[in-house]
């Protein structure tokens, strides 16, 4: 089968040929119907996350159909539509049950710790398969994977409550699903802090505040808008030392700043004016849960989730194009996300 594979930290992904996965007694052939570029894949290309075995084939926001399933399972048949939870856990462990698979000893990130979805195929742990409703499309299911279940899980980290206001940094794929996960939510006034005007625009058209981080202080500006309160959950997508440092600024009393982006620059404050004398927070996020997709695929069946196709760009299952999209995921792109059609 083809796949477009990461052979060097550093450099450039390549297109290679090598054998459809076997699958084990409790594992799911699923052949690739979508696979989303994700910022993290570009992390993973630069090195800035770092990755134990080379090579390795990327992609973990992954959608598409069952192609063969292991005799131990019964709840997948061939053409089941599927999407899968990218971390592959052992489910016994108490990490495991206590639903916090991201800290099981043994978890293996798809597309970091094992082969993920820039492939035509891609062997899943079944407890890792997802069914995907009818009215979701393969691409949608793709994203929502990551850049979806990741804010949703986000969002609950923060606590968000009714009516609480809301400082979105960053509106990729990440930013797009909060704000309309955290309208979901019955939030109050959400504000999107945005270098490029196209995204900005797409935010202001989904009922956001832009906050255009080249016109000045984007703190300022928050607090301009709350009447000098700032907000009540600050989430930081962008992953600088710079933007981290002004979602903990632009809190109100009893703020929680959530931190999600992968970053290599250390994070500075003043804890008694930040955090001390406002009671505020600052919490970490490691990806999300299995246990929060089905609240995810329900909400994206209401029409409370969704990824026009005008939000999207589309590339085929090669390592030229891939790349590409990857260098300008860097720069920042006027679209939300880039989604992988493997023959598109």
């Amino acid at each position: 089968m083809k796949a477009v594979r990461l052979m060097q930290l550093g450099q450039p992904l390549q297109d290679v040929e090598v054998p459809v996965p076997e699958i084990g007694p409790a594992d799911v052939l699923v052949r690739v119907a979508a696979c989303g570029i994700c910022h993290s894949d570009a992390h993973y290309r630069a090195g800035i996350s770092p990755i134990a075995h080379l090579p390795v084939t990327p992609g973990h926001e992954v959608a598409g159909t069952v192609e063969a399933v292991g005799r131990e399972i019964d709840g997948f048949r061939r053409g089941d539509r599927v999407c899968v939870h990218y971390l592959a856990h052992c489910g016994a462990c108490p990490a495991c049950r206590s639903g916090h698979e991201q800290f099981c000893p043994e978890v293996q990130m798809i597309g970091k710790h094992r082969d993920g979805g820039y492939a035509e195929f891609i062997r899943v742990p079944a407890r890792s398969l997802f069914a995907l409703p009818d009215e979701i499309p393969f691409a949608q299911g793709a994203i929502m994977m990551c850049s979806s279940a990741t804010a949703l899980h986000a969002l609950n980290k923060a606590r968000l409550k009714p009516g609480e206001s809301v400082a979105i940094f960053g509106f990729g794929g990440l930013g797009y699903s909060a704000l309309q996960l955290a309208r979901a939510l019955d939030c109050g006034a959400v504000y999107v802090v945005e270098i490029n005007p196209a995204k900005l625009a797409a935010a202001a058209a989904l009922g956001a505040t832009p906050i255009p981080a080249t016109a000045g202080d984007a703190v300022q500006q928050i607090r301009d808008a709350t009447g000098g309160k700032g907000v009540d959950v600050a989430i930081e997508f962008v992953g600088t030392a710079g933007t981290m440092n002004q979602a903990v600024r632009c809190l109100g009393i009893l703020g929680r700043a959530v931190m999600v982006a992968l970053s290599r620059e250390a994070l500075s404050f003043l804890p008694y004016t930040e955090l001390i004398n406002k009671e505020a927070e600052v919490i970490g996020v490691s990806d999300h849960l299995a246990s929060e997709l089905p609240s995810l695929m329900r909400y994206a069946q209401s029409g409370k989730l969704t990824f026009p196709e005008s939000a999207l760009r589309f590339v085929d299952l090669d390592a030229a194009q891939i790349n590409a999209a990857l260098d300008a995921l860097e720069r920042s792109t006027d679209h939300v996300r880039t989604v992988i059609v493997p023959h598109c």
